[in-house]
Formats: C-alpha cells, structure tokens, sequence
C-alpha cells in the first residue's frame, strides 16, 4: 500500500468522488502567514493536529476558512494535551466541522487505505467477488477476477467458501472474509472450499495485485440495431484503459450506438474523467477548475476521439463529480444525449494527503464548471430526457442487477429509442423531482438459477 501512495503523490493524481475528490501531495508545503507557535514536538499527538491545520491553511478553497479565525484555531487545537492519537483526532474533526465544508474531512488510517485502494482501482488479494446467502450466512464465490490467482486456480462461482486459513467462514461476516483474503502481496492464504458435484477440497493461493474491473460492457441486439452497453463504476486509475477497450471492442462488432451507464457512479479520478471525455469527444471545453488564488485551468478535447457514433448517457442523482464532468462536457458539446434524472451536485475538487501517522487528509482545493460555466454544485446535471424510475421499477434493478442494460430496464430502453430515432431529445423540466429511491442505499444482489443467488449481498477482494 505505501508503494501505491508514493506513486500517487508523485504523479498528483486528482481523484473526484461521490463525497470527495483529491489530489495526492509528496511533500507539505510550506504554511502562509502559519503562527510559529507553540512549538509542536515529533511522535507527539499535537504533530498530526498541526500537521493538518498546516494543510488547511496552504490549501483550503475559501481563504477566510469559512469565516473561521484559523489562526486561532491552530493556537486552541495545540493548547490541548492529548493522550492518544483517539483525542488528537477527535479534536481534528471537531476542527474540520467548524469549516463548514462536508468534503474537507479526517481520515484515519483504515479508511485511507480504503480510498487509495478504490483510487488506484487495486487491490492486493486473490481476486474473487464474494456474496453471502442472508438465509444461511453461507459465503460463495460469484466470480474470479481474471488473471487473478483464484481463476488461475480454477475457481469458479457457486464455489462455497468454508474456511480461510482454518477459520470457519459460518462464523464471518461478508466484510470480515473481505479482510481474511487480503494480505501483503506475496503471502499466501489457505482456502477450503466446496463444489457442487466435487466435494470438498483446499487450495493454498498466492495473494497478488489484483486490477478491479471499473467498465463492464457487452453487445445488445435490438432488431437490425445492434447498441453498445458500457457501465462505468468509477473513475479509477485504470478505468480509461478499460473504456477505451470496451469502445474499440465493441466498434469491431459493428455497434449502430452506445449507452454509457453512469448511474450510481460517484467519481473517481478527475484526469480519468478528461481522459475517458477525450475518448468520446473530438473537440470541445471539457471542464475547467479554479481555485483559492483564481488560477483558471481548462481541461480540452484533444482529437483523440475512438468514435462519432451516437451516445446516450444515463445518470440519476447519485452520479456524482467525475461522472458530472463526463456527463457535462459530453451533455454541452452535443455529443451525447443524457438520459435520467438530474445528477448529484457537488462541483468542488478536494486533495486527499498521506499524512505522517498513515492517516490521510483530504482538503476542498477548488471548484469545477462544465463548458457552460454553471455552478453545478449542490444543483447537478439536468439530463436532456428526464426519466425518473418509480419505486417498483427500481426495487426490481435492485434485486436483479442483471437487468441493467436490458428491456427491463426503462431508462436504458428510453436511451436505445432515442438511439434508434423513435423519440427526440427534450429539456428537463425546471425543478426535476428527486429520485424515489436512492442508489447508494440500494445493495447489489444476484441472480441465478439456484434461488439462494437472491439473497445474496455482493462485495469484491
């Protein structure tokens, strides 16, 4: 994991989310106008409070701070003893809040080595999405990643997972295995598992970066109209990659259009987001940002584009950041057409820092437009074509993503008639209502032929 920061921070790599967006820092800059004192002693608690107000200080968006006297803040925060790094974060928190910004936020260690993990789209494991049965806490294997040491080791889904390392998974949560199978890169894990037709067997694998697959796609057949389905998950360090096969992939079956999936995506990596823009769009603003001191940069179309063919996008109101850029940018270029309802509204930017103790930081540095120049934050992307799914109708995609992409789903069908030319692009209505249900609150399940899939809540290691 510590090679993965340094990688990240030398390269500064701007990552958006769905509740934040970063850029990666090596080193700390030196503070403006800081107060020299007190003075602050090394492996002291006090150190990563001041080591954080430092940040803060060089870096937050509003250079008021919100209306907070930081000076001051940085004199109270180290007039306090702190017994464990516990206090010392609280009282960090505590600070953070008085900023009055929901994206500036403390990270403690655990949580930061989830978000770099997300962030680089990797994980160190053995490559298997895990589902568990809710009626027999029984844990299966739902897929093996490819190239992954699990598929290289023959497992298959429906695989039934009894053991890690000795320790029986009946007594496991689905995020307690999470943790059993990853490891530092190298070592080596103990599986028994259970076959339908097989038994029981053990297996002992190697753990191994393993790359999370951020696009899935695949070719829909409607009549003499053969679409490209595309769902991008996030804007991962390798999602532009992964896009810029699916695209060429599916143009060499000869695909009449193509709907992106953007719904339920809450960002990732901004220069991921130009990057996978680029792909799609010949020419054209795709977004610019601008932050504490004025700096105005633009981000542009660079006639790198894989495809003019016709794009439908789909959002709903937790598209969030990176997938408002994409959507934005190819929205206001008249590239694509934006299928949905509108999207989450969050148009600041924010740098995520390694901090000294493992913990991380992350900080709003600047604000992002379209190329229109709206303000978007806290009011989204109004889609072209609203299309809001009613409550039935999102319950049914939830308990059955496989539907996703498919006739049974309303507003991909809506995206391949406008592909198709049966129906006209529209303006969204003034005030969209908000979406019934949202779909962060929604959790995976799956579907098979076996009922026990339905009960099934999906996580990836």
């Amino acid at each position: 994991m510590n090679n993965i920061i340094k990688y990240l921070c030398r390269h500064h790599s701007l990552f958006l989310g769905g509740t934040l967006a970063t850029i990666f820092l090596h080193t700390l800059a030196l503070p403006v106008n800081s107060a020299p004192e007190p003075e602050v002693l090394e492996n002291n608690p006090k150190a990563i409070v001041d080591e954080i107000w430092q940040i803060v200080n060089n870096e937050f968006v509003n250079p008021d701070f919100n209306r907070v006297n930081w000076q001051e803040k940085r004199r109270e925060l180290l007039s306090q003893d702190y017994d464990s790094p516990k206090q010392a974060y609280k009282a960090i928190r505590e600070a953070l809040e008085d900023l009055s910004d929901p994206y500036t936020r403390f990270l403690p260690p655990n949580e930061f080595s989830v978000l770099t993990s997300q962030t680089v789209g990797e994980v160190s494991g053995i490559g298997v999405r895990l589902a568990i049965d809710k009626r027999t806490s029984e844990i299966y294997i739902v897929e093996a990643v490819k190239n992954s040491p699990a598929i290289n080791a023959g497992l298959k889904r429906g695989d039934r997972l009894i053991r890690i390392n000795g320790k029986p998974t009946a007594l496991m949560s689905i995020e307690q295995a999470k943790e059993a199978l990853a490891g530092e890169l190298g070592t080596e894990v103990s599986l028994q598992l259970s076959r339908r037709n097989k038994g029981v067997f053990q297996v002992t694998l190697e753990r191994a970066q393993i790359e999370i697959p951020a696009v899935t796609y695949n070719l829909q057949e409607d009549g003499s109209h053969r679409i490209g389905y595309i769902k991008l998950d996030e804007f991962s360090s390798h999602a532009t990659e992964q896009m810029k096969l699916a695209i060429e992939d599916l143009g060499q079956q000869e695909v009449s259009g193509y709907v992106l999936d953007l719904r339920g995506n809450p960002g990732g990596l901004l220069f991921a987001s130009v990057d996978i823009a680029r792909l799609w769009l010949k020419k054209g603003e795709i977004v610019s940002t601008v932050d504490r001191r004025g700096g105005d940069r633009h981000f542009l179309a660079n006639g790198t584009s894989l495809t003019d063919l016709p794009l439908v996008i789909l959002v709903n109101e937790w598209s969030a950041s990176a997938s408002e850029i994409l959507a934005g940018a190819l929205k206001e270029n008249g590239r694509a057409t934006v299928v949905g309802t509108s999207t989450y509204g969050k148009g600041t930017v924010q740098s995520v820092h390694n901090l000294s103790d493992g913990s991380g930081l992350a900080v709003t540095i600047a604000r992002y437009y379209p190329p229109s120049g709206t303000d978007i934050n806290q009011k989204g992307i109004s889609p072209n074509v609203y299309l809001e799914l009613t409550m039935e109708q999102a319950v049914r995609l939830k308990n059955d993503p496989s539907l996703m992409g498919t006739n049974a789903d309303p507003q991909y069908t809506r995206a391949v008639s406008i592909l198709k030319g049966r129906t006209q692009p529209i303006s969204a209505p003034a005030t969209p209502k908000p979406v019934g249900l949202r779909w962060e609150e929604l959790q995976e399940t799956l579907k098979d032929p076996d009922p026990r899939w339905e009960r099934m809540q999906e996580t990836v290691n």
